[in-house]
């Protein structure tokens, strides 16, 4: 058993059954192809994707394509995020390989201990929305239900598309000449709704492609996720 394997195994998160106001925990890992010190965090993703109660999710940055290797699945959007985690964290500054955990929480990507310690204390929470997501042919159908007064707010609902595994032979840049598997890459992020939680959520989306996908009900900034399903 790897070291966070056995972490998690600690914190029971392998095996909890999801409850109707317990949200999956988001872990969202920025990285690069570009970034040397990235490889042991995509890696540690990588013994999270497919878990239950965790959705994990590579979204890779492109402000490392200038030292010689262009990261093929780096989107501009995904660096925006991060720096929006990062105004709301009031961090000027940037980097990989980073783990944001629930919207909230701000990691070195290669810090198992710290992450098996947050991911523990999210699975405590239960969260103030209960949420579902259905695919219906090339819709994705999302009904949510506030569960408590905290989810009497603005919220932005989101639709992530990513695929399972991604293997890649860099040539060039401060990773030349390795393989790197990359999982769970984030493919597409799309904001489908905005709600104020007052009433029920009732939202068709459109997602073609039999991919994985999950959405995502999260505070503006970007800020603490309040609600996360992996679509059925």
């Amino acid at each position: 058993m790897s070291k966070v394997f056995a972490l998690l195994a600690a914190v029971g998160l392998g095996s909890v059954a999801l409850q109707p106001v317990q949200a999956d925990v988001v872990v969202e890992l920025y990285t690069s192809q570009g970034c040397s010190s990235c490889p042991p965090a995509d890696a540690l993703l990588g013994e999270l994707a497919g878990r239950e109660g965790i959705i994990a999710l590579s979204l890779h940055v492109d402000y490392w394509d200038y030292l010689g290797w262009k990261d093929k699945f780096a989107n501009p959007i995904f660096t925006v995020r991060q720096r929006g985690y990062a105004a709301t964290a009031g961090n000027s500054m940037i980097y990989t390989p980073q783990m944001v955990i629930g919207g909230k929480d701000h990691i070195v990507g290669t810090k198992a201990m710290d992450l098996a310690d947050k991911l523990a204390q999210h699975k405590e929470r239960e969260a103030p929305i209960a949420l579902e997501a259905l695919r219906q042919g090339d819709m994705v159908q999302v009904r949510a239900n506030p569960a408590s007064d905290d989810a009497q707010d603005v919220f932005i609902v989101h639709l992530v598309q990513y695929s399972a595994a991604e293997t890649v032979s860099i040539k060039r840049g401060e990773n030349a000449g390795r393989d790197v598997t990359y999982h769970n890459v984030v493919k597409g992020w799309t904001q489908i709704a905005e709600w104020d939680g007052t009433s029920a959520l009732n939202v068709d989306a459109q997602a073609s492609g039999d991919g994985p996908m999950a959405i995502i009900i999260q505070r503006p900034g970007p800020g603490e996720i309040l609600a996360a399903a992996k679509v059925k």
